[in-house]
C-alpha cells in the first residue's frame, strides 16, 4: 500500500471513526492490538528470568494474594476505563537492589521487591500501583509508539500488514521495559489519574506523592527511579498531586495498617 493510500485511510479514521479511545485520546492501535502487544511483551519478559527473576506464584501465593487485593481495589474504583478489556496481571520481580515498577500495554504490571521493601505503608504502594495502572489505562506506551513510528507503520498494523512489526516492537519494549521513560505530559497524566483512582477507595488519594516526599526527605530526589521519572521534579510532583487531591476533595490520611510489614515478610 502506498503512502497516499495510508494517508487516505488515516483521514478516514480521523474524520469518520475519530480514532478516539475511552480517554478521548487519538490512538491508532486498536484495543485488541494493545492487548496483543501486551501479551507479547509479557511473554518476552517471562522468557528472560535472568533479567526478570519473577517470583513463583505458587511458592509466594500469599504475597500475590495480598498484592492482588490492592490491584482489585483500584480496578473496582469505577475509574479504570479498560478494566474489562485489559489483562491486569501482576508479577513481583525478586531484586532488592531495584526501586522500580513498570506496566506494559494491555495491563501487565511488574513490581520489584526492592521498591516494595523501600515503601513504608500500604498506601504508598497503592500510589505506585495507581500510577502504573494509569500508564496502561491511558495507553501511554501505544501513544509513544504512535509518535515514534508514525501513523503509516501503525496503520499497516491495523490493516493486517507488517505482521512481524508488532512482534519486533514487543521485543523492543520488553528489552527496555524496566527503564521505560515517559514524557512530562504522560507522567503528569498518570499522577493525576492515580488520584482519581484512589479517591474512590479507602486509601489516601494523594498516596502517589509519598514516594517522592520520602526521596526528598532523604536527599535522594536526584536519584528518582526511572519508573517515576525525574520530570517533572519530585517536589513539583508532590505539589501537583496534592493540588489534584484538593481539587477532588478526597481523603488524604493514610491507613498505615500493620499488615504491610507482614507483606514484606512474605518476600524473599
Amino acid at each position: 500500500m502506498n503512502k497516499l493510500n495510508y494517508t487516505i485511510i488515516a483521514l478516514l479514521f480521523i474524520v469518520f471513526l475519530g480514532c478516539k479511545d475511552k480517554n478521548d485520546n487519538f490512538v491508532f492501535l486498536s484495543i485488541e492490538q494493545d492487548v496483543e502487544l501486551g501479551a507479547q511483551v509479557s511473554a518476552e519478559i517471562e522468557n528472560d528470568p535472568t533479567q526478570y527473576p519473577i517470583l513463583d506464584e505458587e511458592e509466594y501465593a500469599a504475597a500475590y494474594a495480598y498484592l492482588g487485593d490492592l490491584v482489585d481495589e483500584i480496578l473496582e474504583s469505577g475509574e479504570v476505563e479498560y478494566k474489562d478489556e485489559f489483562a491486569w496481571e501482576f508479577k513481583i520481580i525478586a531484586d532488592d537492589s531495584v526501586l522500580n515498577a513498570f506496566a506494559t500495554p494491555g495491563g501487565y504490571i511488574y513490581v520489584y521487591t526492592g521498591l516494595i521493601k523501600y515503601l513504608d505503608q500500604e498506601d504508598d504502594l497503592m500510589g505506585v500501583l495507581g500510577h502504573e495502572i494509569a500508564h496502561a489505562d491511558l495507553r501511554h506506551t501505544s501513544r509513544n509508539l504512535q509518535r515514534q513510528y508514525g501513523i503509516q507503520v501503525l496503520l499497516g498494523l491495523l490493516v493486517g500488514e507488517n505482521a512481524s512489526q508488532l512482534e519486533s516492537i514487543a521485543g523492543q519494549i520488553a528489552g527496555t521495559a524496566a527503564g521505560l521513560s515517559f514524557s512530562r505530559e504522560f507522567e503528569t497524566e498518570a499522577d493525576a489519574k492515580s488520584v482519581d483512582y484512589l479517591a474512590k477507595t479507602k486509601y489516601a488519594c494523594n498516596a502517589a506523592a509519598s514516594f517522592f516526599q520520602k526521596l526528598i526527605d532523604q536527599g535522594q530526589a536526584g536519584g528518582t527511579p526511572q519508573f517515576l521519572s525525574t520530570h517533572p521534579s519530585p517536589a513539583n510532583r508532590v505539589e501537583d498531586i496534592n493540588a489534584k487531591a484538593t481539587e477532588v476533595g478526597c481523603e488524604t490520611d493514610a491507613l498505615n495498617p500493620t499488615t504491610y510489614e507482614d507483606f514484606k515478610q512474605l518476600l524473599p
